[in-house]
């Protein structure tokens, strides 16, 4: 009999502990969409937490929530640890939680059943009947950094609450949200629903297989019975009245299968069409010196615009012309199933002297993503006819001292013009002279830096030097307006009451946006006192994206 006790007692020791760490869930039978609560539960204290990463293969971890519970009876204290965590399937079928550790012990495997129950006598309507996502993709085998176009459709026959449809980030591709949303409504196998869709531009950075995880939903929907009467006559309201469940759908991942770069191609530029267009100033009567305005019109159905190139970048210009890019107008809009990406861009050409110019065609590389072959938008050659510079009535001092880039086409500059000019400066020099007595007042009130960074503007508007013009303006436009200073001098030229004022600000920026020649008469006798402040005190809910 010890012999048999022994054997027994050696045998009950081998075993694990059991009740250590306990595994519960809500249930074991859940919707495609619905969440599972797992509780776990351990004796005993411990700074540890429990590896939840196992559980990441089947399962999306929606949120977590730890707790203790201590209990003292007849002076025996014990104490237990809990952990909640919320559970969504990332597909159906039989799926395992695994054995979790937990310090140095282990919780048993439990097996959940995702999808249709096949209970007969399960009577509540299933949430994958109600409300599920669709998914396209268009094409399937786009070229490297090509837009392939994702629609994601959202159907519901039930009110939502909170919904939030989100795409996770992806290492090797761009996701980039693509037009609007769209709702219309759509009857499928007898039921109504109404669907929501919407558009992702996918670019993928490298070639080959890749696979993301799909769009994801997460929302509240009315835990209800489908034949209550209430629900069907109230509508919503009847829902509100109701307790809802948490609703966590993710679609299928998204299969990317990427075509490789062809070689000898620069630039990479994949799209199912481009256009090159183009439109000229009035070539027929251009002087040396004078700019004329060519603006070049691109656009590719399949790149947004911030991937096309510069077109200013592709000119080939013969010596004796230069060129002036102005800042590019980038767009994208909706053609067809897919994006269609624009770039406008004006340039200003200079001839320095007179003479005959040819410029040669412009010409870009392209390939078709639809016919898989290289093809080549262009633009013909041209030629100008440049007549000699109009300098017979010009001041010649006046004239050397300011570049032929400054000279706007069609005007001559006469010594009346400057006489004229000179009177107009004369009648501002009188109004800030007379005015210094009232704008002292002020100036005392303001910063120091202020009368520093006027006198600092008007020796670079005296030395014609656009750029420190423009910085040394700036910071006296900050000395007025410190709480709301202008972020450039586009935002100065809109707060002027004086239209020549503005316009003069416009054109020094053009010149250093340009890095061209100009000439500081315009600004040099700006006001000290600053321009009429009428829009002092008045902010912008959204910070200026230029200026």
């Amino acid at each position: 009999m010890r012999f048999l006790l022994a054997i027994l007692l050696s045998w009950s020791l081998s075993l694990p502990a059991l009740g250590a760490v306990q595994a519960t869930v809500s249930s074991t039978t859940v919707s495609h969409g619905d969440t599972v609560r797992l509780e776990l539960q351990r004796d005993g204290q411990s700074d540890s937490q429990p590896d939840l990463g196992p559980l990441k293969k089947d399962f999306d971890i929606l949120g977590s929530g730890s707790g203790a519970n201590l209990e003292i009876i007849n002076g025996h204290i014990s104490s237990t640890m809990q952990m909640t965590v919320l559970l969504s399937p990332k597909h159906d079928g039989k799926i395992e939680i695994p054995p979790l550790q937990w310090g140095s012990e282990r919780s048993a495997a439990i097996e959940i059943n995702v999808g249709k129950s096949s209970s007969p006598e399960e009577t509540k309507p299933q949430s994958a009947d109600h409300v599920f996502l669709s998914t396209s993709l268009e094409p399937q085998k786009p070229y490297v950094q090509a837009a392939a176009v994702l629609t994601v459709r959202l159907y519901a026959d039930q009110p939502l609450y909170q919904a939030t449809l989100d795409f996770p980030v992806a290492s090797d591709v761009i996701v980039k949200p693509f037009g609007q949303d769209k709702a219309s409504n759509e009857t499928r196998n007898g039921r109504s629903y109404q669907v929501i869709e919407r558009k992702y531009l996918l670019f993928a950075q490298k070639s080959g297989k890749i696979s993301l995880e799909g769009p994801v939903l997460d929302a509240e929907i009315a835990d209800v019975d489908g034949n209550d009467p209430f629900n069907n006559m109230f509508g919503s309201l009847g829902a509100m009245m109701n307790p809802t469940r948490h609703l966590h759908l993710r679609t299928n991942p998204i299969q990317l299968d990427v075509l490789p770069r062809p070689e000898n191609l620069n630039p990479w530029l994949p799209a199912q069409g481009v256009t090159l267009d183009e439109t000229w100033g009035n070539k027929a009567a251009i002087h040396a010196g004078e700019p004329l305005e060519r603006h070049i019109h691109l656009a590719a159905l399949g790149l947004t615009g911030e991937q096309l190139p510069d077109p200013a970048t592709l000119l080939n210009l013969p010596d004796g012309i230069k060129a002036y890019p102005d800042q590019a107008s980038i767009s994208d809009t909706t053609k067809g199933n897919t994006v269609l990406g624009g770039r406008d861009q004006n340039i200003a050409l200079i001839a320095k002297s007179a003479g005959r110019y040819v410029l040669p065609a412009l010409k870009l590389s392209w390939w078709d993503t639809l016919h898989n072959r290289r093809l080549e938008a262009t633009l013909p050659e041209e030629t100008l006819n440049i007549l000699p510079a109009l300098q017979s009535h010009a001041n010649p001092a006046v004239h050397e001292a300011m570049p032929a880039a400054t000279i706007k086409p069609g005007k001559k500059i006469s010594v009346f013009h400057w006489q004229v000019l000179g009177l107009l400066f004369s009648a501002i020099l009188a109004w800030w002279y007379f005015g210094r007595r009232k704008e002292k007042v002020e100036h005392d009130e303001r910063p120091i830096h202020q009368g520093k960074a006027y006198k600092a503007f008007q020796e670079a508007c005296l030395a014609n030097d656009p750029h420190q013009a423009r910085r040394h303006l700036l910071d006296w436009a900050s000395a007025i307006w410190p709480e709301n200073p202008p972020a450039g001098l586009n935002a100065l030229s809109r707060r002027m009451d004086d239209e020549k004022l503005a316009s003069a600000l416009r054109e020094l920026d053009r010149a250093c946006y340009a890095n061209q020649a100009w000439l500081g008469l315009d600004l040099v006798h700006l006001p000290k006192g600053g321009p009429l402040r009428k829009q002092e005190g008045k902010t912008s809910a959204l910070p200026e994206l230029y200026s």
